[in-house]
């Protein structure tokens, strides 16, 4: 007994729906990033840096001024992971206004940036 055939155009239907998905996720994302809840805030910073969209990077240069800290240097992580040029300035405006610890993760957000740069 043969198989029947898929659906002409199924395929791009498939794509479609799942670049739909994609979007609606990565705005989720964003918009968490302004979220009454700092918990909330950091976790969404940290699922943008791991999905690595440059989508979200103005988003995440904003949130590099949270009021709390776990948000900005999870925001500063993400922008490493990213790895827009676009952020450099605002890390290292955020680098001189922290302590030696979050420094330590600010310039590793840098050097990775800078690290991808050198590879394209």
């Amino acid at each position: 007994m043969d198989e029947p055939e898929p659906a002409e155009g199924s395929e791009d239907a498939d794509q479609q729906e799942k670049a739909r998905a994609y979007d609606e996720r990565l705005a989720h994302f964003i918009a968490l990033l302004s979220d009454d809840d700092e918990v909330s805030r950091w976790k969404a910073a940290e699922a943008l840096g791991r999905i690595g969209d440059p989508a979200a990077v103005d988003e995440l240069i904003s949130s590099l001024w949270d009021d709390d800290a776990r948000v900005r240097l999870k925001a500063a992580w993400a922008l490493g992971q990213i790895g827009d040029q676009r952020a450099i300035p605002s890390l290292r405006r955020l680098y001189r206004a922290e302590n030696e610890w979050a420094q330590e993760i600010i310039k590793e957000a840098v050097d990775a940036i800078n690290q991808r740069a050198g590879q394209e």
